[in-house]
């Protein structure tokens, strides 16, 4: 606690008259000794103090050089100074890294959620909700894939694509031979964005938003180890690759994120946004059938028909 300038507490004793017994001097300092010790332990650092005020104790200190006492006689005691609350400090840059503790997979992405739910670099920027939505999935996935960021239902229930979104991306996998527990699902971004007045409404997360919450996906990458990752949606392409680009000019060839293969593709909110035709399906399935050939994946001749015109 400082108020420009330290003060230690002193209680001074003297005799009652005609007692001999020691009883404590109320003096003016230590009502603002008092003062100052309750807004310490309220985690108040600092306070303003006026001019009189700092007169005061300028006196005080004087007197306690010079070695005499203060008059018994009650001085007044000035009123008690404005208190001045430091804003919280922000995160600083070097809060950019998590670290994941266990002896398996299963513990280390336990690790990650809990550090998740209060990370202090999505934390202090303030445009992002209370709710944490982590991810789901087979930690042993051999596939992972990566949204965006967590939506109304996501939201609700704790889980990405859990929405009509994620019902269009479970029978995408289904078409593929894959059930939701085979794969991993994760976000970019660990909250969903704010808007003023928001209800169900969702938005794009930000780029400060999506760096802020990156550690997290190399985090599980480094965990889950998969052989292949596919980004769903120009955003999370843009917070994977980091660069901005349609996901028509992405699509179609081969990127890499943290040394695994990746994918970028249409997001599935993107079909039922759309009503998406024939051309788009078919080059999301393009690449899907991409993915399946680089797991070494069986495709019946059914599958690569999907969404061909019919002769």
């Amino acid at each position: 606690m400082q108020a420009h300038g330290s003060v230690r507490k002193t209680r001074r004793l003297r005799c009652a008259a005609g007692t001999g017994m020691p009883i404590a001097v109320s003096r003016p300092v230590d009502a603002v000794i008092d003062f100052l010790e309750a807004e310490k332990a309220r985690g108040v650092t600092h306070v303003a103090l006026d001019d009189e005020a700092k007169e005061v104790l300028r006196e005080l200190y004087r007197r306690a050089r010079a070695g005499t006492r203060p008059a018994v006689k009650q001085a007044a005691v000035p009123a008690a100074p404005p208190v001045t609350t430091a804003p919280p400090a922000p995160a600083t840059a070097a809060v950019t890294e998590v670290s994941a503790t266990g002896t398996t997979k299963t513990a280390r992405l336990a690790s990650l959620r809990a550090q998740a739910e209060t990370w202090p670099p999505a934390r202090s920027l303030g445009t992002l909700r209370q709710t944490m939505v982590f991810a789901t999935g087979n930690p042993d996935a051999r596939l992972m894939l990566v949204g965006e960021a967590p939506g109304h239902e996501e939201e609700r229930k704790r889980e990405p694509f859990v929405g009509p979104a994620g019902q269009k991306l479970t029978d995408i996998l289904k078409a593929m031979g894959l059930s939701r527990d085979e794969v991993y699902l994760s976000n970019i971004v660990k909250f969903r964005p704010s808007t003023p007045r928001q209800t169900t409404n969702n938005r794009k997360p930000s780029p400060e938003e999506m760096a802020a919450c990156l550690p997290f996906i190399r985090a599980e990458v480094e965990i889950i180890r998969p052989e292949c990752i596919i980004a769903l949606g120009g955003t999370a392409a843009e917070g994977l690759l980091g660069g901005v680009g349609s996901v028509s000019s992405l699509r179609g060839s081969w990127h890499e994120f943290a040394g695994i293969p990746l994918r970028v593709t249409f997001h599935p909110s993107f079909l039922l946004r759309s009503q998406a035709d024939l051309t788009t399906k078919r080059q999301l399935w393009e690449d899907m059938l991409s993915v399946m050939e680089r797991l070494d994946m069986e495709i019946s001749e059914k599958q690569r028909g999907f969404f061909l015109p019919k002769d």
